[in-house]
């Protein structure tokens, strides 16, 4: 039998074209609400978003995946390697 590697899943509302990259808030459902400098064009926001959160949750870009939203400011995003309790403390240890 195979182990399946442990995978979180958050939400995010982003709000692109802040004034800084952060984690703003973490709403009462669970959604975490991102500001990003970035602007929604050619995925720069995705990559801005991949990127901070790579930093905030100490995994590599390549474990975090946009499973739903891609194009919208709600997302769905999968965080491989890390349970929900761990990225629960890992996000509210870096809010604003």
């Amino acid at each position: 039998m195979i182990a399946r590697a442990a995978r979180a899943r958050l939400v995010v509302r982003v709000t692109p074209r802040a004034r800084r990259d952060r984690i703003a808030q973490v709403l009462e459902d669970g959604t975490v609400k991102i500001q990003l400098t970035a602007a929604p064009v050619d995925g720069e926001a995705n990559r801005k978003l991949i990127a901070l959160l790579s930093e905030i949750l100490h995994v590599p870009k390549s474990g975090i995946e946009i499973v739903a939203g891609a194009w919208g400011r709600e997302k769905q995003l999968s965080v491989m390697g890390m349970d929900e309790a761990v990225l629960r403390q890992r996000i509210l240890a870096a809010l604003d």
